[in-house]
């Protein structure tokens, strides 16, 4: 239902990643190569980046198409960067919330995407967001699932929990109130790149003490590229790549049920 991309490396423009590549996310919105679900993501588009000494991010949000954004390429071109995040939508469902559903989604000094929808959205997690202090439910920034879904794994965050586990969590509890969801989620404090493959496509890019790109799929045909296994948890810095699997609980609970005794 969309395409995203983190970068952590040496200072570059932005284009240097998300228009100039032959397979660009620039490209990817209206011709993804590797998108299972949804073939064209003009519902909207966002860039978030880290200035050097400033760890808070800036963003560029817009509700439309990125080619048809007349100033993202010029800003793509000298704006210059050591870590991103960005993304184009697929809108699950039409609404009006415009560019406030675009990600990057942003807090402190995360910034935050989601690839992917909520089967039976909005119903299905109808109980797991009463979880969430009525605050946290007021500050959304959009009526979207992707939005409810960063929302969860904020209140994770700020409770404490490292980024793999607060992604780890969101997706298991998201999975379990809503099976069949596609939960590919993809978060950076600047510093790390944190992500799932959820029923899409994820892929990773790794020169050690050079560059991390993390992405729904390659921008170019470079043999360096690997994929990421489905069902699987993605930490990774400017110096190593670590994979974790994933566990489905609704496999779990099948198989739990297989495997109690008969009377």
């Amino acid at each position: 239902m969309c395409r995203h991309l983190a970068y952590l490396g040496p200072e570059e423009p932005l284009g240097r990643y998300l228009v100039e590549p032959p397979h660009s996310l620039y490209r990817q919105a209206w011709a993804p190569r590797s998108q299972r679900y949804g073939t064209v993501n003009a519902d909207g588009f966002g860039v978030g980046w880290y200035a050097e000494g400033d760890p808070v991010p800036a963003r560029y949000r817009r509700a439309g198409p990125v080619w048809a954004d007349l100033s993202f390429a010029g800003l793509a071109r000298v704006v210059r960067t050591s870590a991103l995040l960005a993304a184009v939508r697929d809108a699950t469902l039409s609404g009006a919330d415009a560019e406030a559903a675009a990600a990057p989604f942003a807090a402190g000094t995360w910034l935050f995407s989601h690839n992917g929808a909520v089967t039976g959205w909005p119903d299905s997690l109808a109980a797991v967001s009463r979880s969430l202090p009525p605050r946290d439910l007021l500050a959304l920034e959009a009526r979207t699932d992707s939005a409810l879904v960063w929302a969860l794994v904020l209140a994770r965050l700020r409770g404490g929990d490292e980024e793999g586990q607060a992604l780890a969590d969101t997706v298991l509890e998201v999975a379990a109130a809503a099976p069949g969801s596609r939960l590919n989620l993809l978060l950076t404090n600047g510093e790390t790149i944190t992500a799932t493959a959820w029923g899409d496509s994820l892929w990773y890019l790794a020169e050690p003490g050079r560059r991390t790109v993390v992405a729904s799929e390659p921008y170019d045909d470079a043999p360096h590229w690997r994929q990421v296994p489905d069902r699987t948890l993605l930490a990774a810095s400017r110096t190593d790549v670590l994979l974790t699997p994933l566990k489905n609980p609704t496999e779990d609970l099948a198989s739990a049920r297989s495997e109690e005794p008969r009377t």
